[in-house]
């Protein structure tokens, strides 16, 4: 029986792994792989602490932070499926692989995937033009024309990714603005390369074999509107990873866990949640490992019954 079962191994994830075992909670981590979504990123400029560090780099420096420690047992490449609550304070945990584990409480730091471009095409031209990955199908798009479709931080990251190789970039957003970091939006905005589209709302991606052009509705003025192009990458949000919680917890509108922000307490007594699983506002790899020590925290003086330093 474990006190605490944590599920990811993102920021959040490690964070509260380093955290319980400096408590010497017992604990379990269950991570499919470290890193979280950033593993894909390959410069990194607000990671407090750092100047400038891959995805990779990243990734491998919270893995080995995570097992520098002692006091806490890790179970790598495999993912939790189902949890099950025996009892108050008292759940099974089954992984993929046919393991199973009993714990007191659970921390689900099970970050989120990519939303999928659910139009006609979208699953069609998925490999085939359609792609969700810039930093690692740049490369592949070297002087043809592409389009990204979201005007978030992911989506302004997948532009500064394209830029040394397409010949020219469309960045698609439905709404009226860049909701991304304004540095990133300056360099995008000074480029010639680039050129930024608003109230555009996508109708279909077209081709035969692979992405030939994407159809859309022009918000504004009502127009049907055609690109001439050879590659379209999505960054349109994410889906929280919550489904193995959603018989036990309180989910918003959108999936997320809904907590209580100041211990990050599920609407179950041994359920924490923190990340991009949780309904925080901001899905920032800072928050995330904040957020998730928070927890830990809570739930250290919930054991102990007392107060922390």
């Amino acid at each position: 029986m474990y006190q605490l079962i944590i599920i990811g191994g993102g920021p959040g994830g490690v964070a509260a792994g380093v955290y319980a075992a400096r408590k010497k909670i017992k604990t379990l981590l269950i991570a499919e792989e470290f890193g979280g979504q950033s593993v894909v990123s390959d410069d990194i400029q607000n990671w407090i602490g750092t100047k400038s560090i891959s995805g990779l780099e990243l990734a491998n420096n919270l893995e080995g932070h995570l097992k520098a420690q002692k006091d806490i047992d890790l179970l790598e490449g495999d993912r939790v499926i189902k949890i099950k609550k025996l009892g108050e304070n008292h759940f099974k945990v089954a992984t993929r692989d046919g393991k199973e584990y009993e714990t007191e409480r659970i921390l689900l730091v099970s970050g989120s995937r990519r939303r999928r471009l659910d139009v006609p095409g979208g699953e069609e031209f998925d490999g085939k033009g359609v792609a969700y990955c810039a930093t690692c199908d740049a490369p592949l798009f070297k002087n043809k024309v592409v389009a990204v479709v979201g005007g978030g931080n992911a989506g302004l990251e997948s532009v500064i990714d394209l830029m040394p190789y397409a010949s020219k970039i469309y960045l698609l957003e439905k709404n009226g603005h860049l909701r991304g970091d304004a540095v990133t939006k300056k360099k995008i905005e000074e480029s010639d390369k680039v050129e930024i589209r608003f109230g555009v709302d996508i109708q279909e991606i077209v081709g035969k074999q692979f992405v030939s052009g994407l159809k859309y509705k022009d918000m504004n003025s009502g127009e049907d509107v055609e690109l001439k192009l050879e590659g379209v990458f999505v960054e349109i949000g994410s889906v929280p990873n919550t489904d193995i919680v959603k018989k036990l917890v309180k989910l918003n509108k959108r999936d997320e866990v809904v907590v209580n922000h100041k211990t990050m307490q599920s609407s179950d007594s041994g359920i924490w949640s923190a990340g991009d699983a949780s309904e925080v506002l901001y899905k920032q790899n800072n928050i995330s490992a904040g957020d998730a020590i928070k927890a830990v925290l809570d739930i250290y003086d919930q054991i102990t019954s007392q107060p922390t330093e």
